[in-house]
Parts: structure tokens; C-alpha cells; sequence
């Protein structure tokens, strides 16, 4: 309609009319964008799963023209990824410091009694879920979890030894649950990334690791590892072959093999708190455009990551769930920080 009317000459309209021709014709305001690079924070080290996402993510944006402005991925590990946490919490209202999120909002301030809280910073959006499997040297002879459990229970408590991504977190928490449903001792070791414990187990300085697919799936394509079964509810659902004879769907669950552990982990995204809803809008529609490039399906199908979009009040909800089942897994592990 108004389009119709700015036809007509403004001369000839009355005043009202006039007015709102010319509200038409402006351009609408602009929606938030950033005014310089956007620094990704990863609080996990170089090669790690997490790592992986902030980069694959980073190169989609430039390739697709998703942004003006460039991106920048940080590593910050120190302290089992409290570092990185912490640079993010302290950044009160900067939106242009994106922190890529996973169990370690969770873990951290119970290990450790870091002043931290996920409710400190503004939820953006989840992008997937990730696995975790058990993984040993293909040099080895075992085929199954069952196997290798019972030869870690029938040897010296603490002589096999178990890699993984710092201490207190995610792999160690697996570890845990694996030697009270088994009734054994690994020895944790923990590493600044899945990206070293993967090549500790390829040098065998490890007995096993509980990486997540895109950690080790290099070394297992290499035929250098072998996958024993995964922590999930239901095989996963990628079909394509990644090893000569094995796609990740052909993987069985560890339940199903008679280990009783589930567990998965969130791949997220937080802004500082202080940030608008604007900024937060901005971040997710960005993520929401990443995630239906093929780019990103194919990542999703090589990395084996579970598709998972939540942002807004079903992300809040998702993360109040998830953070009391880790409340849970850390008391019950003895992780709990001592006061």
C-alpha cells in the first residue's frame, strides 16, 4: 500500500499521510552486528574436540560470508579450561568474546570450587551433542569392552592407565563409573586435549581413552586405534564407512555389551553476561545459518556429533537438566570440592 501512495506527490498529501509515506520509504534500523573481530574462547586445548567445532565453525562463517567482521578461535586451557571460563565470566558485556561451552561449566565449580556458575554468563545456543567411546591400541587383542574390563580387573589395581582430557571433567567422570560397575583401578591421566591422548595411545604410553569421535577418528581411519563401544543410548546413526570395514553406526553401545555407563556432553555456545538480547539474537541466527550449510552435516556425519539446536528457553531448560545429572555424577564419583 504504501508503495502505492509515495506514487502520488508529497506536495498533495495532507500531513499524516506525508509522514507515514516517508516512514515507508526509510530503511528499517539496522539489527545488531559486531564492530570488530570476535574472539572465540576455547577452554580446552589445541586439537581437541572442541577446538575442531571452533575452527570448522570459523572457516564456514568465512567461506559463507555469514559475518563482516572476522573471527578469531583462542585456545585458554590452563586449569583444566577455568582459565578460558574465567576470561569469558570476567568480560562483562563484551559481545565480540564467544566462549564454545561444553561438561566443564558443570565440573569445574564442583571440582574445584571455581566462583563460576553457567547462569554467570548469557546462553547463546546448543549446536550438537558429542559422543564419548572407549577406545585401546588396535595393536591390542581386545575386541570387545567386556574383554578389556575383565583384563583391567584381574590386573594390579592401577597398572592400566586410562587418558584423557583434564582432571575431574568428562573422561575422568567415565572412568570412574567404568571401575565401580567393573570393580577395578585404572590410573587416570590426564591430558590438555583429546588431541594428546589420542597420541599417547597411539605410542601406547596409555592403555585406553575415552575420546570423543572427532579426537580419534584420524588414528582410527589410520587403523591405529580400535573403537569398543560407545557411551550412548542407541548406536549412533552415521552409516558411511570411516575405516575400511567400520562407520560409526556400526559401532555397538557399551550397554548393550554389558557396560552400564551413558553419557554425552553439549557442544554450546555463551556470550558475557551483560550482553543484549540482540547480541545473543545476533549469535544464535549466525549458529542457526552455520548449522544448515552442508559444510556442517558433513562435519556432523565425520565427527559422529549428535544434530542438536536449542537456544532461547529450551537451551535454559536443557542446561538446568544437564547440570544437576553432572551435580549428580560428581558427588557420586567423590569430585566435589571440599570446603
Amino acid at each position: 500500500m504504501l508503495r502505492t501512495i509515495l506514487k502520488v506527490s508529497k506536495k498533495s498529501l495532507p500531513f499524516s499521510a506525508a509522514f507515514l509515506a516517508c516512514i515507508g520509504a526509510a530503511p528499517a534500523l539496522a539489527e545488531w552486528q559486531p564492530t570488530k573481530a570476535v574472539e572465540i574462547v576455547v577452554p580446552a586445548g589445541a586439537g581437541g574436540a572442541s577446538d575442531q567445532m571452533a575452527r570448522m565453525i570459523q572457516g564456514i562463517v568465512v567461506k559463507h560470508q555469514l559475518m563482516k567482521q572476522p573471527i578469531i578461535v583462542v585456545n585458554k586451557s590452563g586449569a583444566s579450561g577455568a582459565e578460558g571460563i574465567m576470561d569469558v565470566k570476567d568480560a562483562k558485556g563484551d559481545p565480540h568474546k564467544l566462549m564454545v561451552a561444553f561438561s566443564a561449566i558443570y565440573t569445574l565449580p564442583v571440582a574445584v570450587g571455581l566462583p563460576f556458575n553457567w547462569r554467570d554468563l548469557n546462553p547463546v545456543a546448543m549446536i550438537a551433542l558429542d559422543e564419548f567411546l572407549l577406545w585401546v591400541n588396535s595393536e591390542t587383542s581386545y575386541k570387545t569392552p567386556k574383554e578389556y574390563l575383565a583384563a583391567v580387573k584381574a590386573a594390579v589395581p592401577g597398572t592400566f592407565k586410562m587418558g584423557g582430557t583434564g582432571s575431574k571433567r568428562e573422561d575422568h567422570i567415565i572412568t570412574v563409573a567404568l571401575d565401580k560397575i567393573n570393580g577395578s583401578k585404572f590410573t587416570y591421566i590426564p591430558y590438555k586435549s583429546g588431541g594428546e591422548a589420542a597420541t599417547q595411545l597411539v605410542g601406547k604410553h596409555i592403555d585406553s581413552n575415552v575420546n570423543n569421535p572427532s579426537e580419534n577418528i584420524a588414528q582410527w581411519r589410520a587403523g591405529q586405534v580400535r573403537a569398543l563401544c560407545v557411551f550412548s543410548e542407541n548406536h549412533m546413526v552415521y552409516k558411511e564407512k570411516i575405516t575400511k570395514d567400520q562407520s560409526w553406526a556400526d559401532i555397538p553401545t557399551c550397554r548393550e555389551s554389558g557396560v552400564d555407563v551413558v553419557y554425552q556432553m553439549l557442544r554450546g555456545f555463551f556470550l558475557p553476561s551483560g550482553t543484549s538480547k540482540d547480541q545473543v539474537a545476533f549469535y544464535a541466527d549466525l549458529l542457526k545459518k552455520v548449522v544448515a550449510t552442508p559444510e556442517w552435516k558433513d562435519y556432523l556425519a565425520k565427527q559422529a556429533l549428535k544434530d542438536t539446536y536449542l537456544t532461547g528457553a529450551d537451551y535454559v531448560k536443557f542446561l538446568e537438566q544437564d547440570e544437576a545429572f553432572h551435580n549428580k555424577l560428581m558427588n557420586e564419583a567423590g569430585f566435589a570440592h571440599k570446603k
